[in-house]
């Protein structure tokens, strides 16, 4: 059984700042590559950074210095804080997970299997 769970997103003024959380079964915690991943209307889904099961993270380079990953291994969850909120972060957030031999921002979304529901981010 692997399920995927978003939930943090809110509206927020340019500048500000968000923590989104991705909780997860033990399953997918402890053997799959997690992404995370957005999508703003009318735009293709767009890799954001990754978290792999050794604790390897990837970002890319559009938030790398404002998003951080981190987890809580007790509650199968990985964070996304996200500072210095800019409008062009407005977008669906949506964490995913695969097994995958290389786990990096830049793997396309085809190739991750279980997706959760995604939570909104508006940033005005």
């Amino acid at each position: 059984h692997v399920q995927l769970v978003e939930s943090g997103g809110d509206s927020v003024q340019a500048g500000g700042s968000l923590r989104l959380s991705c909780t997860t079964s033990g399953v997918i915690y402890s053997s799959y590559c997690i992404g995370w991943f957005r999508q703003a209307p009318g735009k293709e889904r767009e890799g954001v950074a990754t978290h792999d099961v050794d604790g390897t993270i990837t970002y890319v380079d559009s938030v790398r210095g404002r998003f951080t990953v981190s987890e809580d291994n007790e509650q199968n969850t990985v964070y996304l804080q996200m500072d210095s909120l800019q409008a062009e972060d407005t977008a669906a957030y949506y964490c995913a997970a695969a097994r995958l031999p290389l786990c990096i921002a830049g793997v396309p979304d085809r190739d991750f299997d279980y997706w959760g529901q995604g939570t909104q981010v508006t940033v005005s």
